[in-house]
């Protein structure tokens, strides 16, 4: 990079668009979890003075980042894979890794927990990206380009579903595997990896009686509607009184321990409820208008690494978002998935909060004015 190259403004959209929808958040956290932080902690701002630290926490991380340089991350791109390999491995590891929702997926920081594999996706994205943009001249090999990045991705995502955390796998796998195809890999491996894909996958589902039964929820959830299909059931009971217009912000019926811990997953099913289809589509739109300006930062990106980032970014945000929302009105079966930005935790917000700042930080380099 050219020492005496004046870096432009940040992206004035993606900037407000972020802070928006941070905003948007913190507020559905208060509303969405009030109740039940009332009932289980006596205090209704529970998860919301949580929620408010985690995003001061990630502004500053992505005000810091934003003003770092993006190419001092190819330098330590193989440091950081280790570094979130290894906390992966350590949260397998009894005593150390916390379980939650039958996922031993945290380790816990004193009164708080990290999720590693959330570092992972950032990590994932960084590395691949400067293998790729280092060997795009093999990509169409599939023995010298094809290979090593792909069996570098299906290591990360077996050492996930150890946990088992099948949600975050999909995400990582298919964030890893469009980086390998925008860098120009053929067709035809993907085809190849493909089916063997669905194979393995047919044999993740029916090796755990669980994941079936979150199969067949999701095709009839009024078979099993205090069971397996009770969230489902829930979700589509707050998002169809919503209307257009909404019950009103606070005023969802659904979080009175109708959908178990709304505050998380399903977030998206309160926002419907108490903000109606123009609420919900307003947010959507928000996404949309993230993701248009990070696909227009990673086309004027100065390199190829820089733009391999930028995409993977946008990509996973846009996964992640596709997959929470198409679960909270029935489209799939139950993932996991959390909604970025909306839904509470302190290891997703920080670090999504983080990749914004490596986005913003590469806009300033833009090669359009």
């Amino acid at each position: 990079m050219d020492q005496n190259f004046k870096k432009k403004p940040v992206d004035f959209i993606l900037l407000s668009t972020i802070i928006v929808i941070i905003l948007v958040g913190t507020l559905m956290v208060y509303s969405a979890s009030s109740i039940w932080a009332n009932y289980k902690f006596d205090d209704p701002f529970f998860f919301f003075k949580r929620q408010l630290l985690f995003a001061f926490v990630g502004i500053i991380a992505m005000i810091i980042v934003s003003n770092t340089p993006y190419f001092i991350w190819e330098k330590y791109a193989r440091f950081l894979l280790v570094i979130c390999f290894l906390l992966l491995l350590l949260v397998l590891i009894p005593g150390v890794g916390m379980v939650r929702g039958g996922a031993r997926s945290w380790i816990g920081v004193g009164v708080f927990s990290i999720q590693p594999a959330e570092f992972m996706k950032l990590g994932l994205i960084i590395f691949l990206s400067s293998y790729l943009s280092k060997n795009r001249k093999w990509i169409q090999s599939f023995k010298k380009g094809f290979l090593p990045p792909v069996t570098l991705i299906a290591i990360v995502f077996g050492t996930i579903l150890l946990q088992p955390d099948l949600g975050t796998g999909v995400v990582l796998l298919l964030t890893g595997f469009l980086l390998v195809f925008v860098n120009g890999a053929k067709i035809t491996h993907f085809l190849w990896m493909g089916g063997i894909g669905i194979v393995g996958f047919l044999y993740l589902i029916l090796s755990a009686p669980y994941r079936i039964n979150r199969i067949t929820s999701f095709l009839n959830p009024w078979e099993d509607p205090l069971g397996n299909g009770f969230q489902i059931i829930q979700s589509l009971y707050a998002i169809g009184p919503g209307g257009l217009f909404g019950l009103g912000f606070g005023n969802s019926i659904q979080k009175y321990f109708y959908l178990p811990e709304p505050h998380n997953d399903f977030i998206f099913a309160i926002i419907a409820e108490e903000l109606g289809f123009i609420g919900g589509v307003g947010l959507l739109l928000l996404f949309i208008s993230l993701m248009w300006r990070g696909i227009v930062i990673a086309i004027h990106a100065p390199d190829s690494f820089s733009a391999l980032v930028a995409t993977g970014i946008v990509a996973m945000l846009m996964i992640q978002v596709s997959i929470n929302i198409s679960v909270v009105i029935g489209l799939i079966p139950v993932t996991g998935i959390t909604l970025p930005f909306i839904s509470y935790g302190g290891s997703s917000l920080t670090l999504l909060l983080t990749s914004i700042g490596i986005l913003l930080n590469i806009s300033r380099y833009r090669t359009i004015i």
